[in-house]
């Protein structure tokens, strides 16, 4: 075990659970001899849902569970929470999608292409949003990361915070003691994941799914206490769900289906450098469309609070928490602030706006306040740059 899981296993386990873990210990050293050592995963969540939950309270905003999902047309209620608010109590299936849809099988091979740029990685789906919405809840439990908040208007399914098992050292005294108190042992880090559905002109949908992860670090004169704090995401577990994602969308079965399936998410080859930060501006070498769908996975990747977007406008209404200006609480404490209207007023509001330049061929990125005005304060230009780093 490394010092740092030294201090947090002392953090877990009390006094009297420590006795027990003594008195047991010549038991379970009995059993090790029984057992099998497994090669283990680079993730396991499955065995994390009865591990002790993430204790901060959860996000500034909860997406709602019953909307339906749909895309403006360019007419009528252009924003998500417009639609939320005229679809009311409407029970109906959403437009176009006949009932038992979401019933289809699986697609095959050749229906599911992964694009990428950078380290984005996505995948472009021949079925629609509406059969691919329960498969993907589905697909998120059956990892053991059980879906928290939805909202099909929006397109976005985002999971609990989970502890990711397999980062657990397996040396003999995990494999032992372990095996009895297994809680007593924690990685000090969560995981969460969201997946942000877009609809093409075509029917098909692109999937993107983000990471956001956690980190308890130890703090005080005597390293006494832990607070949480953000770490960056993780583009490797995002191409790895995605390839498990391809395997569970096209029935892949045996392990050579599955390896075929990872493989073709992590060759994809990447496309040429799409963004350079100019003045006040991302320019983005793509169209209105590509673009769009790029910052709002640059958004979720990043941490933002996507409250609200205007897809005709071309606008996310986002909530921003400057680091730099951040209370002795830090940052992750109010970012994950519901409840705490102290807390949530210091996340201030931005406008978010994505416009396509002359000739469509490509687009800017700009940021406004929460009037809709341009911003050229240091927190836009903090905001634009995280923009573009993940744009390239």
């Amino acid at each position: 075990m490394t010092t740092r899981n030294k201090k947090t296993f002392a953090t877990r386990v009390s006094a009297p659970t420590a006795a027990r873990v003594l008195a047991l210990s010549a038991l379970a050293l009995s059993m090790a001899a029984c057992t099998t050592v497994f090669e283990s995963d680079k993730v396991d969540y499955k065995a994390s849902k009865k591990a002790a939950p993430l204790d901060v309270p959860p996000d500034l905003t909860q997406l709602q569970k019953d909307n339906r999902y749909a895309v403006p047309d360019g007419s009528g209620v252009a924003t998500a929470s417009g639609m939320q608010a005229a679809a009311g109590s409407q029970a109906a299936p959403a437009a176009g999608v006949p009932a038992g849809a979401a019933a289809i099988g699986p697609v095959s091979t050749d229906a599911v292409r992964i694009e990428r740029a950078g380290d984005q990685r996505w995948l472009v789906v021949k079925q629609t949003p509406e059969q691919l919405w329960p498969k993907l809840r589905e697909f998120w439990n059956d990892a053991g990361l059980p879906v928290a908040t939805e909202s099909e208007a929006t397109g976005v399914m985002e999971t609990e915070w989970v502890e990711n098992r397999s980062k657990i050292p397996q040396d003999f005294l995990r494999n032992t003691i372990g095996k009895v108190f297994d809680r007593a042992y924690s990685t000090g880090e969560r995981d969460k994941f969201r997946t942000r559905l877009e609809r093409l002109p075509d029917g098909s949908t692109e999937i993107y799914i983000s990471h956001r992860g956690a980190e308890e670090v130890l703090t005080g004169a005597q390293k006494e206490t832990t607070v949480w704090t953000v770490r960056p995401n993780d583009p490797t577990l995002e191409a790895q769900f995605l390839g498990r994602l391809v395997a569970r969308l096209t029935g892949a079965t045996t392990p050579e289906q599955v390896q075929s399936a990872q493989a073709k998410v992590d060759n994809a080859a990447p496309a040429p450098q799409r963004a350079k930060l100019v003045g006040n501006i991302v320019e983005v070498d793509e169209g209105f469309e590509r673009a769009w769908r790029r910052v709002g996975l640059a958004l979720d990747r990043v941490g933002f609070t996507v409250e609200d977007r205007d897809r005709v406008q071309g606008i996310y209404f986002v909530r921003y928490v400057d680091p730099d200006a951040s209370s002795k609480d830090g940052f992750f404490s109010k970012l994950f602030s519901f409840g705490n209207d102290d807390k949530a007023k210091e996340a201030q509001r931005y406008r978010v706006l994505v416009k396509a330049n002359e000739g469509g061929n490509s687009s800017a990125v700009t940021v406004q306040d929460n009037e809709g005005k341009p911003d050229a304060s240091a927190t836009a230009g903090k905001i634009l740059s995280l923009l573009n780093d993940e744009l390239k």
